[in-house]
């Protein structure tokens, strides 16, 4: 058992029947009433952030968790399936614990958080920014540049995003694993 003073940024806690991360915190003594912290955690499981008030010197559980280097290898009707880099275990995880299954390709390194104590999987983070294949866009009308149009194209993993009119077919671009959104093309 840990109390307040052991806060720290990126503590895994267990708070309300779930795991979350202190985001922020601050230590508080008024001049009148006791001490106390005030929090922002971020949810393991669904990234909500919250925040929440502890007295000081309040008993908390610590929990361990793990960021393991895994590849993407495939999907089908059991889930995605992962191999770890360095033990070459396999292991499938639902579409629910991927931040962003869509944007998922074949040999994709990714990082899989686990709950140490309990060797569960917890979520499955993909690198802040990935390098796709644009597979279809209508073509560009030259000269059309002037606004900040968008139009739809689809990726190589089968996923729709919108990029700018000059992007075309065959292009490779930098996609935003955090938003789904374009942020830039990629000089071959």
């Amino acid at each position: 058992m840990a109390t307040t003073a052991d806060f720290r940024n990126g503590l895994c806690i267990e708070f309300n029947n779930g795991l979350y991360t202190i985001v922020d915190f601050q230590h508080v003594k008024p001049g009148k009433g006791p001490a106390f912290v005030r929090t922002k955690l971020k949810g393991i499981n669904n990234g909500k952030v919250i925040e929440n008030t502890f007295t000081a010197g309040f008993k908390i559980n610590i929990a361990r968790i793990e960021r393991r280097p895994y590849q993407y290898l495939y999907n089908d009707e059991t889930g995605f399936h992962f191999m770890h880099t360095k033990t070459f275990e396999q292991i499938f995880l639902s579409k629910e614990l991927i931040n962003a299954p869509g944007l998922l390709k074949e040999g994709q390194e990714v990082e899989i958080v686990y709950h140490a104590d309990i060797e569960t999987p917890l979520s499955c983070e993909l690198p802040a920014f990935v390098e796709l294949s644009i597979t279809y866009a209508e073509p560009g009308i030259k000269g059309d540049t002037a606004t900040n149009t968008l139009k739809p194209a689809t990726l190589e993993t089968g996923i729709k995003i919108n990029v700018p009119l000059f992007i075309n077919e065959g292009d490779r671009i930098k996609v935003d694993t955090r938003k789904g959104e374009y942020v830039e093309r990629v000089k071959s």
